[in-house]
């Protein structure tokens, strides 16, 4: 039997029908802009993993190479110098240094050097007029003349005697007293020599001329005209800088590396300089306070570079150790904080972090990222980091 609906009754179900089209609508399209996010990021996922594949990779052919200057070298084992670094500071040569007094007490009547002039041997330095300089040359020229007095009464009374005039005794007497007054003459002008100072001559007897004992350079001055000044006054300091020492702070650890006769290389802290030099003392004691002994290295100093006061670092050679794994040291980079080593590949050279270990200066051990026998650039590393980071940053923008 049919029962016909109402008004209100269609329009419910109507309304219920539109309902579910809307809501069947709504879930397909949320579905479908799922799957388009997924895609999206699948295909996001595959950029991103394309670009750390090329990260640090330079492309590069081998003409391309050669003219930025690329030196090619193999990883390798190899012997590297180990060495101990330690603190030093450039210092006069005591043994070419010398503190020059008068040795004779007067009044300065002239300076002929000045602080900073290098002299020579000999070279007058300064003037004194000593009144026991008068004496002592005084008293050699008495001497002197005594003697010819003494030879002249020898030489006659030995022709007395010759002659049978004169008695014996009188001719052992004066040759007595031609002996003693050669004595009394020596005596006197070695009493001249140890103050350096010649015997008298035809200038005034006070004259005392202070002359420089070497070549070398005027380091200290305490001296000026007309000053009074005492025999065993410090008046001039020299030095022959021609040769320093670099004297070394030795903790108790290292006393075992630091022997003489031992190789090791100065480098200055204030500039680029360095300086090969032999250990030539190491001390007996350690200080109280530094707890550090003293060791010395004698370096050559023909340009007068190593100034005495110059702070130094000091490398000791220690010995060599074998490394599996080398690569020189002009190879090593740093890219994005890292050590890194280029090393070459099919189309160009690929930056690749390593782990470093010892290292002379010229060769670099490697104790991770590269295997022996891998290609690298051993010359030019520098040119290939700077073209990598433009490359970069032509990616960025």
């Amino acid at each position: 039997m049919h029962i016909p609906l109402s008004k209100k009754q269609l329009l419910a179900i109507a309304a219920i029908l539109v309902a579910g089209i809307v809501l069947a609508f709504l879930i397909l399209a949320t579905g479908a802009s799922t799957k388009d996010d997924h895609a999206d990021e699948a295909e996001h996922g595959h950029a991103e993993t394309s670009v750390k594949e090329v990260e640090g990779h330079l492309a590069l052919t081998a003409a391309q190479a050669r003219a930025a200057g690329i030196v090619m070298a193999t990883a390798a084992p190899g012997r590297i110098a180990t060495s101990v670094a330690l603190p030093g500071e450039i210092r006069f040569n005591e043994d070419r240094t010398a503190h020059v007094v008068p040795r004779l007490g007067g009044v300065v009547e002239a300076v002929h050097a000045d602080l900073g002039q290098l002299v020579k041997k000999g070279q007058v330095l300064a003037v004194i007029a000593s009144t026991d300089l008068s004496e002592q040359r005084s008293e050699l020229l008495s001497a002197q003349r005594r003697l010819s007095l003494a030879r002249a009464t020898y030489e006659r009374e030995q022709a007395l005697w010759q002659e049978k005039i004169s008695a014996e005794l009188d001719y052992l007497q004066a040759r007595q007293a031609w002996r003693e007054a050669e004595i009394a003459v020596q005596n006197a002008q070695q009493k001249l020599s140890a103050l350096g100072t010649a015997s008298a001559g035809k200038g005034p007897l006070n004259r005392y001329e202070i002359r420089a004992p070497f070549d070398g350079m005027v380091l200290e001055k305490h001296i000026a005209l007309g000053e009074a000044v005492k025999e065993d006054a410090n008046i001039f300091v020299i030095s022959d800088l021609t040769t320093v020492w670099a004297e070394i702070a030795v903790p108790a650890k290292d006393l075992a590396t630091v022997r003489v006769a031992g190789k090791a290389v100065v480098k200055a802290s204030a500039f680029e300089a360095s300086a090969h030099g032999t250990i030539t003392y190491v001390g007996a004691l350690l200080g109280e306070q530094t707890r550090t002994a003293k060791a010395r290295v004698v370096l050559a100093n023909p340009d007068m570079a190593w100034r005495p006061g110059l702070f130094v670092s000091v490398e000791v050679l220690a010995g060599e150790v074998e490394a599996p794994v080398t690569v020189q040291t002009t190879a090593i980079q740093s890219v994005e904080d890292k050590p890194s080593v280029f090393v070459q590949v099919k189309d160009g050279f690929q930056a690749t972090p390593v782990t470093v270990g010892n290292s002379d200066g010229k060769l670099t051990q490697i104790t991770g990222g590269l295997a022996a026998g891998t290609p690298y650039a051993a010359q030019g590393s520098f040119t290939l980091k700077s073209e990598l980071g433009k490359s970069s940053a032509g990616h960025e923008h």
